[in-house]
């Protein structure tokens, strides 16, 4: 998929491969309190993340902290809400994104980074099985 800089809300909200999703925010004060539900919005998911070609062995570890290199992905989102509604967000680096798979599973991502073209880095946070 080309650079998505040019994605309006609108083409996201549109585009056929979005996946509905919600964001949650961490408390802002209580490391342990609950999560704000921050709203729906629409995620493209695409694609596996690619480090930039600079980094080295060392910058690709750090980053990576010993997370599988596959469960890093790029994505872009748009709330739901429109920019004038009191439901509107941007997503925000350590956010949380509960993604509506195609086949009805619930996935969670954590937001890693907002890139300088808009983009989104996500980690896929694997179900340990723990309910």
């Amino acid at each position: 998929m080309p650079a998505t800089e040019h994605l309006t809300r609108e083409t996201i909200l549109a585009h056929p491969d979005a996946l509905d999703c919600t964001i949650y925010r961490a408390h802002e004060t209580d490391p342990d309190g609950e999560e704000r539900d921050m709203g729906d919005a629409r995620v493209i998911i695409e694609g596996q993340f690619e480090p930039p070609q600079e980094w080295d062995a060392k910058a690709r570890a750090d980053y990576f902290d010993g997370m599988p290199e596959d469960a890093f992905f790029t994505a872009v989102f748009a709330s739901e809400a429109g920019a004038d509604s009191k439901g509107y967000f941007t997503v925000e680096a350590d956010d949380y994104a509960a993604v509506t798979e195609p086949d009805g599973t619930i996935a969670m991502f954590y937001v890693c980074e907002r890139l300088d073209d808009g983009r989104y880095v996500l980690l896929r946070e694997e179900d340990d099985g723990e309910d």
